[in-house]
């Protein structure tokens, strides 16, 4: 679905991340708009606010999901990897399988409702190998790369660092490192996580700081781009501010808000 016209100058960018199934909003999210991107996050494991929702609800049971997140809330992560081990175990060796064809199904949604232009690049949730069966034409995924947008050079990193919570699409900080440096000097730096600002990586509701990176956070002070665009912490204590000379910016957990950051100039 092509953004709608609109009669201004200049150019109008929306940004979303996080949107965890929500293609309904993800449909919109381009109106008005020249260009969509997109930070990660696509897929819908496991929604913290309504349980009841997201792949592993559906094979294991509100009552499971709801004691994972429990769990996971309290920072038990070892009891909450023994209880995910034993609910997989109970798939027989289907595991892979299973939440593959989970993924498709979300995937195939999701992906048709992203407006011409859309730039996207990989969530921690994500899983990269599948998406090349679901981009259509009008669709760029970038992923420790540039593009020029309205005159503007836009850079992009996806995907998370390595936590406890083992989420599908985590790389090593070394790994990491070496996309943000690819990316060299922008006017936009585009990534799924926040750069390791305490008040930019804790998560008011699940009260836990998330990680941030380094690498990243190096790379603003060096390269001081206009504004650096993130998602990832659905509850910051700070959804905004400067480092240096860049605009750091939570883009918002567009699962619950349905609406993009907008970005103009």
């Amino acid at each position: 679905m092509a953004p709608t016209p609109v009669r201004r100058s200049g150019t109008r960018v929306h940004v979303v991340s996080d949107v965890h199934g929500n293609a309904r909003d993800l449909a919109r999210a381009g109106e008005g708009a020249d260009a969509l991107i997109c930070l990660g996050d696509l897929i819908l494991f496991l929604d913290y606010a309504d349980h009841s929702r997201g792949i592993f609800p559906d094979l294991f049971g509100v009552e499971n999901a709801d004691r994972i997140v429990e769990l996971r809330t309290a920072r038990r992560f070892t009891e909450a990897r023994e209880l995910g081990a034993r609910l997989w175990a109970g798939l027989d060796g289907e595991r892979t399988q299973v939440v593959e064809e989970a993924v498709r199904k979300q995937y195939a949604e999701l992906f048709a409702a992203f407006p011409t232009p859309t730039y996207a690049t990989y969530g921690n949730v994500d899983m990269p190998p599948l998406w090349p069966e679901y981009v259509r034409e009008g669709t760029t995924v970038l992923d420790g790369q540039r593009v020029e947008i309205g005159g503007r050079v836009f850079g992009f990193v996806g995907g998370g660092l390595r936590t406890p919570m083992r989420t599908p699409f985590e790389i090593s900080d070394e790994e990491y490192a070496a996309k943000i440096e690819a990316v060299g000097e922008v006017d936009v730096l585009c990534t799924h996580i926040p750069p390791d600002v305490p008040e930019l990586v804790y998560d008011t509701v699940a009260r836990r700081f998330e990680r941030g990176s380094r690498a990243l956070l190096d790379a603003i002070r060096r390269t001081r781009p206009r504004y650096a665009l993130f998602g990832h912490v659905h509850q910051p204590l700070v959804r905004r501010m400067r480092v240096g000379a860049t605009e750091c910016v939570n883009v918002g957990h567009f699962a619950r808000t349905g609406t993009p950051w907008a970005l103009q100039w």
